[in-house]
Formats: structure tokens, sequence, C-alpha cells
């Protein structure tokens, strides 16, 4: 059952609604509200509110709109906890070369980038012979984990962790590295991508990559690992980024070519 109501403060700047909508969903987010519990009725409620039906109907039904509660008319109905939505998964077409950024804008959802590592370090066998570098040479590398969130976001969710090595670029790891990394190779060093050769490979989540993620140790995950091209040719990224399946759904579009 809902708890003991707060004292609403007035003359703050924020609506009574607004702070009876925040109690709401910390009660919910605290585990005194459970899915499928009705709350009190309105007339109650309001009273024990000390606020009109009026402005608890206008806090209701903002979190009816949000999917928070679920209202019944009648004589039995009333409002009650929602259960919670599953996240849609995110489309990720590898037909083009659109990063990920991009990826999300098409899908109407925000992008947030988490910076965990940003360093030159020496390259990776793997690295070196995607570059076209000697082993040991040095490169750079960003690791990322990429979230997710849609206009009203409760919290960011972790879809994929990246990791990236690229050239020795004068100055690149003192750029901003939280939005599009192919964004910042095409203006700040005329480095567009504009090919890649990409391999895809179920793997599973080891312990300090699920902790990353927001996931278990051993969930299956999506390994993509890419090397991707200037126009001339010249290799500007190598990378090994593994995404959430049951956040992130890949796709590639096909066609017949004539002969």
């Amino acid at each position: 059952m809902v708890g003991t109501p707060p004292e609403l403060e007035r003359g703050t700047g924020v609506p009574a609604h607004v702070q009876i909508e925040r109690w709401l969903l910390a009660s919910i987010a605290g585990g005194e509200l459970a899915p499928g519990d009705r709350l009190p009725g309105e007339r109650e409620l309001a009273g024990r509110l000390g606020v009109s039906r009026m402005t608890l109907r206008q806090a209701l039904a903002s979190l009816e709109r949000d999917g928070v509660l679920l209202r019944v008319p009648g004589r039995s109905g009333g409002a009650f906890v929602a259960e919670p939505r599953p996240e849609p998964r995110i489309e990720c077409d590898l037909t083009g070369l659109a990063g990920f950024t991009e990826q999300l804008r098409r899908a109407h959802l925000r992008a947030e980038a988490r910076i965990l590592r940003a360093a030159t370090v020496p390259a990776p066998s793997a690295a070196a012979r995607a570059l076209g570098v000697a082993p040991g040479s040095p490169v750079h590398e960003v690791a990322r984990v990429r979230s997710a969130a849609r206009e009203r976001p409760a919290s960011w969710s972790p879809v994929a962790l990246e990791r990236s090595y690229f050239p020795c670029l004068p100055g690149l790891l003192d750029q901003d590295l939280t939005g599009s990394l192919y964004a910042l190779l095409a203006t700040t060093y005329a480095l567009e991508p504009r090919t890649a050769l990409e391999h895809l490979e179920p793997v599973i989540a080891q312990p300090a990559e699920a902790a990353e993620l927001g996931i278990e140790p051993g969930t299956p995950l999506m390994l993509i690992e890419r090397t991707a091209y200037a126009a001339d040719g010249t290799p500007v990224e190598y990378a090994r980024d593994l995404f959430r399946p049951d956040r992130v759904r890949i796709s590639v579009r096909s066609g017949v070519t004539e002969p």
C-alpha cells in the first residue's frame, strides 16, 4: 500500500501535481507500491494530500501518459500501478556506415557515452593488423559505454560497450569524445569513414563487461569486429563493439547485383 503522503511544499515553484508525481514514483521505486497495486480512491487520496481532486487527477493523468499507472473506469476500477513496459529493441542497420549516435537518432532515442578509457597504448596485434602498423606501435584507444533514452528517461539504459583503436591522430584524445567519433574524424581530420569490413560473433559477457552493461556475467552478447576505411582506403578505425541483444537488433539489407 502507498505510504504516508508527504507534506506538500508551497511557494517553492514546484507545482503540487509534480510533487505528487515524484512521491508516487519514489513509492514505486522503493517497493512500497508494486505492479498491480491499487491506489486509494481519489477522494481519500486527495484528502490525505490536502489537495483538490483536480490537482490529484492532473498528477494521475501525467503518470498514466508515461505508462506508470493504469486507470480503470467504473465502480470496481481505480488507478493501478502498471507493469513495467519492456524496452523496445533498437534497430541497428549495418548496411550503411551510420555511427551509433546516428542509429539512435533514427530510432528517436537520445545517445549518451560514458568514457571508460582514452589513452595512447601499444597496438594489440589485431588492431595493428587492421590499421596497418607494427604490433606495439602507439595507437589511440577509446573505450565507451553507450546508453540510450527516450525524451523523458527515468535513467539511461546501457546498450553497448565500444572499444575503438585509431591511428595516432594529433590531438584526438583532447577532443570531446562523448559524441559521434565518425563525425569527429570527418570534420577535424578529413578522414570520414566510407566503407567497413565487419564480422559478427556471439560471445558471453565477462564479469567486467557485464558490470559496465548492467547485466549478469555469462549473458549472451553480440560482438561486432569492424575495420573502417576512408575514401582512399586508409584504415581509420579498428573496433570491437559488444551489443546487448535484448536491447539491439542487428540487420543487414541485401539485393541482387546485375552481372
